[in-house]
């Protein structure tokens, strides 16, 4: 096994980065102040950073950008519950932390206002919660990542009585419906009434595995296994579908470069991109699925290459000393109005960008997980 060596801490340098260039997330290029779910996924991993080296910083980056949001009745600059859209509950998972380290009610109150959206959001005949009321009778797997982590930490922290099969079921639902069985992959979408353009009539899937999807996935299990109890019943069932989902995904891994391409099983397909996102997500949830002893010590190998890749496909250093992160895709989905069909010409057709959000946030993740794996203990 080969082990990075590097004279960076990656995780430190990228933070620094995003605190310099962005000190108010939600002004960057292209958020205009809206209640974006790409701002949980930086500042996750400020607070897995934070957690780790107690800078105070870190934390304060946080709560600087939440309370642009977090009014002091504990209402939402932005957010619409009446939306019913599944990303909005995402950044209300800073909440935790930062009424746990204030002890101020406004975020709790802010996460009970989220906990009472998942009470009255649609789902499917099964229990499965639509990624959007205005994408009805429809599972996502990025819906997967936006809702279920901050789900079961509400229940654990001020709902101990509440129902964490609810939020395990989501997974098991969303793998029973998604999964290809002749390759393991997830595909991105599944709609219950077959109604939707991009859904095949027969079996309902959107047509392709695409690479975020897939990340947003796996991300969201190891998240949620963190906090699952040892002796829950859906636990090993969990575990389970992400051994399984990593396997095909290490079956499409770039053996060259070790990442993930946008469409990640069409490795060869003229237009295909190794994209950063995607990687830096599986490869977030291959270190945490190590730490916390989910995945087998040979996985080690796949992770050492996986990371080495990250830093040598995406990353360059500014003349300032900042980190950019290069080849994102900066946004697919299905549907809608632009009536995105899911086919491979769409997925590859969407801009690719230096520096989003949700790329930057998932290196972070990854970078702190990484560098904070205690190998001697695998």
């Amino acid at each position: 096994m080969v082990l990075i060596q590097s004279e960076y801490k990656w995780a430190t340098k990228v933070a620094g980065s995003i605190m310099e260039r962005t000190p108010k997330l939600y002004a960057g290029e292209g958020y205009n102040g809206k209640w974006s779910y790409d701002y949980g996924v930086i500042l996750k991993g400020f607070a897995k950073l934070w957690k780790i080296t107690g800078e105070a910083p870190y934390f304060q980056y946080i709560r600087d950008n939440m309370d642009h949001f977090i009014q002091d009745d504990g209402t939402i600059r932005g957010y619409r519950q009446e939306e019913y859209n599944i990303d909005h509950i995402n950044n209300g998972k800073l909440l935790f932390v930062l009424y746990s380290e204030t002890g101020e009610e406004k975020y709790k109150q802010a996460a009970s206002l989220l906990r009472d959206q998942l009470r009255s959001h649609p789902r499917t005949s099964e229990g499965a919660f639509w990624h959007k009321q205005v994408y009805p009778h429809q599972i996502w797997l990025d819906g997967l990542y936006m809702g279920a982590p901050f789900y079961l930490e509400y229940l654990l922290n001020f709902e101990p009585d509440g129902d964490m099969e609810d939020v395990t079921r989501q997974f098991i639902i969303c793998e029973r419906h998604t999964k290809d069985e002749q390759t393991g992959l997830l595909f991105h979408a599944w709609d219950e009434k077959r109604e939707q353009p991009w859904a095949d009539p027969v079996t309902g899937l959107s047509p392709n595995f695409w690479g975020r999807s897939l990340g947003w996935y796996v991300m969201a299990l190891v998240d949620v296994l963190e906090l699952l109890p040892a002796n829950h019943q859906d636990r090993g069932e969990l575990i389970r579908i992400l051994n399984d989902t990593l396997t095909a995904l290490r079956k499409v891994q770039d053996p060259h470069t070790g990442v993930w391409y946008q469409v990640v099983n069409e490795v060869s397909r003229k237009g295909n991109y190794l994209e950063a996102s995607a990687s830096s997500m599986i490869v977030y949830a291959i270190a945490k699925g190590l730490r916390l002893n989910l995945l087998s010590s040979e996985w080690l190998d796949v992770l050492d290459q996986a990371y080495a890749g990250l830093i040598a496909e995406f990353i360059l250093e500014t003349k300032e000393g900042w980190v950019n992160l290069n080849k994102n895709c900066q946004v697919a989905g299905l549907g809608g109005s632009s009536r995105r069909d899911g086919t491979y010409a769409y997925y590859i057709s969407e801009p690719i960008i230096t520096n989003d959000q949700k790329g930057l946030g998932a290196f972070l993740q990854a970078s702190t997980e990484y560098e904070n794996l205690n190998r001697s203990a695998l």
